[in-house]
């Protein structure tokens, strides 16, 4: 709060990267694909969970969070789809694209890909979540 009140005095916006941060929905062959780009940290993460609850709102068959066009991912970003990952348990699919140092490179130093299924493409991601 009191960093916020600091800079409205100083008459410059808080540094955000909300900006650039998107997230979109689509489906293919019955999977919801929540497709984002930009950052994804402790201000956006939250648009990002929203993205993810209002796909999985449509019940689909299995979810896909395609990271490809992400540019930085933070510890709050991994926190959402971790939360995903234990909300969806064994009955809905669940599969995360990432590629290159932002997404790909943390995922698997923390283990991540141990625990949800990892592609770096989305056409594998879909393979994987319809040929199950």
């Amino acid at each position: 709060m009191m960093a916020d009140n600091q800079h409205a005095a100083s008459g410059s916006p808080p540094q955000s990267d909300r900006d650039d941060f998107n997230a979109s929905e689509s489906s293919i062959e019955g999977l919801a694909v929540v497709s984002v780009s930009g950052s994804v940290d402790m201000l956006t993460a939250p648009g990002l969970a929203e993205a993810i609850d209002t796909a999985l709102a449509k019940k689909p068959s299995g979810l896909i969070v395609d990271l490809s066009k992400v540019e930085f991912l933070g510890s709050a970003g991994i926190s959402v789809l971790m939360k995903t990952r234990d909300t969806l348990g064994e009955t809905t699919q669940f599969c995360v694209v990432a590629d290159g140092p932002a997404t790909h490179r943390p995922l698997t130093l923390l283990g991540i890909n141990e625990l949800m299924l990892l592609s770096r493409r989305l056409d594998d991601a879909v393979s994987k979540l319809t040929d199950r």
